[in-house]
């Protein structure tokens, strides 16, 4: 395209296409008569699809009257061109050119259809008019994709906060669960937690362990009365410290309440939950104390079986509640359950 050819009459291009509406999309006068002069007057109805996003096309559109809506998808803001702009012109200048938005006919419209062969016809009258065309929509097009950059940047930052928010929010009611199942005191699961728990089991189809340990400390009143409450929680707590140490992989540690504990374990089969009690029980008496205020207090345990045809928490807890009774009249500071007791000294 030679571009030197202007002739009398046509304002020089260097300074037509610094003027303000060099990247505006509605077309200046002249270079709409030229354009319907070569191009095909098209009448369109209200919801229209003049073409879908992705398709391939070669003709450009102007709107002489009515609107079309450019949908770019991905949520970002709709276009509405009116009476005098233009639309499509990757495809008139590139060919089979992938169609970036959907255009639809908002209202009954009145359009100028252009396809390749019209726009060589356009060069070839008026190169000078076309160049100014073409420098326009250049501008017009890398402001465009700079536009959908920024928006697709502002999107994608949108969503970064949005997952940023979802994550705290997730981190936050996961910490709130946590707290709704913890005991506050000992950090093992509480009631509530040991309820959940069993609850999620019964909805997998699992059983929350092999046996069941139920572990009460003998004569913890004594301590509260002869020592005070914070030296009756600093034992609780060293009993809930040996606990968590016995535990194996999906074994699960609880303080029902009071000086009153269980464990679920699982990590051992029937022949397995003497030992670990007596581990337990080992424990604890390795730290008992004669003089000062006590680090911890003596305990009984009672050994239940889940057995493998099912069963509900109380019948578990009955069969340990049981057995923890029977290691009780016996003296305390021992174990009961599973056929024997003993106070493993």
């Amino acid at each position: 395209m030679n571009c030197a050819s202007v002739g009398p009459g046509v304002p020089d291009l260097n300074v037509r296409a610094s003027q303000p509406d060099a990247t505006h999309a509605v077309l200046e006068p002249a270079e709409t008569a030229l354009f319907a002069r070569f191009g095909r007057t098209r009448t369109v109805s209200s919801g229209h699809h003049l073409f879908r996003r992705g398709d391939i096309g070669t003709q450009m559109f102007i709107v002489v009257s009515g609107t079309v809506d450019l949908d770019f998808g991905e949520d970002l803001v709709i276009k509405h061109m009116g009476a005098g702009e233009f639309f499509g012109e990757l495809g008139l200048l590139i060919g089979d050119h992938p169609r970036s938005a959907d255009a639809t006919a908002a209202s009954d419209c009145e359009l100028i259809e252009l396809d390749h062969a019209d726009f060589q016809k356009l060069v070839d009258h008026d190169p000078a008019l076309t160049a100014h065309f073409l420098r326009r929509s250049i501008v017009r097009v890398v402001n465009n994709e700079q536009l959908l950059i920024r928006q697709l940047r502002r999107r994608n930052h949108d969503l970064e906060e949005a997952l940023d928010n979802l994550y705290a929010t997730s981190h936050q009611l996961n910490q709130t669960e946590e707290l709704i199942r913890t005991d506050e005191l000992t950090g093992l699961y509480n009631r509530r937690g040991l309820t959940l728990h069993l609850q999620e089991c019964r909805r997998a189809g699992r059983r929350p362990g092999n046996g069941l340990l139920l572990i009460d400390c003998d004569r913890f009143k004594r301590v509260n009365d002869e020592h005070g409450h914070l030296t009756g929680d600093r034992v609780l707590q060293n009993v809930a410290h040996i606990l968590r140490s016995v535990l194996v992989g999906d074994d699960l540690a609880c303080r029902l309440g009071g000086d009153e504990f269980c464990v679920f374990v699982a990590s051992t089969d029937a022949e397995g939950l003497r030992p670990l009690a007596e581990r337990i029980l080992r424990n604890v008496q390795a730290q008992l104390t004669i003089d000062g205020a006590p680090q911890i207090c003596p305990v009984s345990i009672g050994i239940a079986h889940l057995d493998t045809n099912g069963g509900s928490w109380n019948d578990w807890y009955a069969r340990a509640d049981s057995a923890l009774y029977e290691a009780k009249r016996l003296g305390g500071n021992r174990l009961h359950g599973l056929e024997t007791a003993s106070s493993v000294v």
